[in-house]
Order: structure tokens, then C-alpha cells, then sequence
């Protein structure tokens, strides 16, 4: 039940502005087992949290060339007009923030230098559950395209039929992303952090 409090005395404010505290304690055990579990059995225990919590038996991790052109046909001609606009707004506003090297000579013959570098690798999650947000992977790979990162990795829930998003495979297509696993939840992050 949600109440409403208006112009409260000064002295309330602390407990009005205090928000709730969540013994995690459980929650980072679960998410811990899941961690080391990846780490050590790799892509077959990346497989047994696909069917524990997707319900999905995987046979391959990876989104096949296949299965991303199959997706294009799957999505409506006002979302890739909307998509493009999109893309065309979030890389003009990234772009803007590219800087060149800057050297400032702090003393005579004492030169300093800031210089922005890509990192080589990047794994990027988009959560594809009931509500696919294509929108973040256009805002994460995006950025990182244009900062010159080599490789990006994604990685995105499937549904229980193995099948990913056809919005989120349309959109990694778009960008040149050919590095998509079917592959949600804490399992995925594992996986993109040990490899």
C-alpha cells in the first residue's frame, strides 16, 4: 500500500527518504555457484542454465548466419525505418564525443598527453525477455564501433525454442555484429567474462 505524505516536517525527512534494505546474502551465493560453475565446465554448463532457466536445450551457443538473415524478414518495415532514425541519431551524438590526442606541455620540454583508446574486446548483454531491449544494443555497439573496439560479443536470452529476438538478431546484422550467443542471465555474463 503506497501512501502519500505532503510537506512533511524537516525532521521526517531521513526516515521518508530512507530506502528499503535487501539481505543479498542468498542471492550472491546463487549467483557465486553460478560464476564458478561456468568458469570451470565452460559451455556445457553455460547450456545447463539455458534449459534450468529458459527452458531452451541448446545445442549451439552461437546465433548461426542463418538464423540472423531469417530475422530480417521477421520485422516490420516502420521498426527498421524507426531503427535506422535511430541509429542515424545515437551515432551522430556518439560521434561528436570522439576527441583527438591532446598534448599540453606542462614545462618547457615536458610534454603530457591524453589520448583515448578502444578497448579490443567488448561483451555486451541485451536482455531478451519479455521485452527485448534492441534499443540498448544499438546504444552499447553504437559507441563502441566508433570508439574502434574490434571485437564485440553479444550475448541475449533465448526463448525456450532456442530462438532469439528477431528485432534484437535484425538490429546486431545491421551493425555488422556477427558474434551473437544465445545465452541470458548470470550464465552469460560468466561466459563473456572467463571465455
Amino acid at each position: 500500500m503506497t501512501t502519500t505524505t505532503i510537506n512533511p516536517a524537516k525532521n521526517e525527512w531521513p526516515q521518508l527518504l530512507q530506502r528499503p534494505v535487501l539481505d543479498t546474502t542468498a542471492l550472491e551465493a546463487s549467483v557465486g555457484a553460478i560464476l564458478a560453475d561456468v568458469k570451470a565446465g565452460g559451455d556445457a554448463a553455460v547450456k545447463k542454465y539455458a534449459a534450468q532457466f529458459d527452458g531452451a536445450t541448446l545445442t549451439d551457443l552461437r546465433v548461426s548466419p542463418a538464423e540472423m538473415q531469417a530475422a530480417e524478414a521477421l520485422v516490420s518495415e516502420e521498426l527498421k525505418t524507426a531503427i535506422a532514425t535511430a541509429r542515424q541519431n545515437i551515432t551522430a551524438f556518439h560521434a561528436a564525443q570522439r576527441e583527438p590526442k591532446q598534448v599540453v606541455e606542462t614545462m618547457p620540454g615536458v610534454q603530457c598527453w591524453r589520448q583515448s583508446i578502444a578497448i579490443q574486446k567488448v561483451g555486451l548483454y541485451i536482455p531478451g525477455g519479455t521485452a527485448p531491449l534492441f534499443s540498448t544494443l544499438l546504444m552499447l555497439a553504437i559507441p563502441a564501433q566508433l570508439a574502434g573496439c574490434k571485437q564485440i560479443v553479444v550475448c541475449t536470452p533465448c526463448q525456450a525454442d532456442g530462438q532469439v529476438n528477431p528485432v534484437i538478431l535484425y538490429v546486431a546484422q545491421l551493425l555488422g555484429i556477427t558474434n551473437v550467443f544465445k545465452v541470458g542471465g548470470v550464465q552469460a555474463i560468466a561466459a563473456m567474462a572467463y571465455g
